[in-house]
């Protein structure tokens, strides 16, 4: 046998690997197919596919605060409004966590606000350190419309969990949480939960 043949024969695929190569390729084809079915209901439905947990009401601040955040590209990094990108935090939901207070001092020092370092916020070369040296009263707006975003309770972006039972959570507060705490505290399930943020 001829050193040719024996390299061809050596680079032929088993039945084995040519099967694994006919499902996985029968598995992206497949994939692709339903996305493509999924993007074209997202378009054409009266309805939206996945149910939202997040509201707003801008007010006229934060409705200034909203153009500025489209004009300064936030999108491109952040999910807001349910329109952006989720290379960054999601900001929908980010007004029940956080005050305008926090908010605004975050957006003018980020670094100092989280008291470490961030991702892209900060001074430059950062790729958001522009956001810091905007004039006082658009970081105002800014922090005024990102306030307005907030959820609704048990969503993920909330921090006040759904009313109601959880069969989870209360089989661990039975099974660990002791008695006295029971008394003590209250389930915090059933408070209303406020508008302001919690910082």
């Amino acid at each position: 046998m001829t050193e040719n043949n024996q390299q061809t024969k050596k680079q032929r695929l088993k039945t084995g690997e040519k099967l694994l190569f006919i499902v996985a390729g029968a598995f992206i084809i497949l994939a692709s197919i339903a996305f493509g079915i999924m993007q074209y209901v997202m378009a054409t439905s009266d309805k939206p596919i996945f149910e939202h947990h997040t509201h707003f009401d801008l007010s006229e601040v934060g409705q200034r605060g909203s153009e500025i955040y489209r004009h300064q590209a936030c999108s491109e990094c952040h999910r807001a409004m349910s329109e952006g990108t989720n290379m960054g935090n999601s900001l929908d939901g980010i007004g029940t966590k956080y005050s305008v207070e926090w908010i605004e001092k975050f957006l003018s020092d980020p670094e100092k606000t989280y008291d470490h370092a961030t991702m892209d916020h900060g001074k430059s070369p950062k790729q958001a350190y522009y956001v810091a040296l905007l004039p006082k009263k658009d970081i105002h707006d800014l922090a005024v419309f990102l306030s307005e975003l907030k959820s609704d309770q048990g969503s993920s972006s909330s921090p006040v969990p759904p009313k109601g039972e959880s069969p989870f959570i209360d089989m661990m507060i039975n099974s660990w949480a002791p008695d006295a705490w029971k008394e003590k505290y209250t389930d915090i399930r059933d408070e209303k939960p406020t508008n302001e943020g919690v910082k």
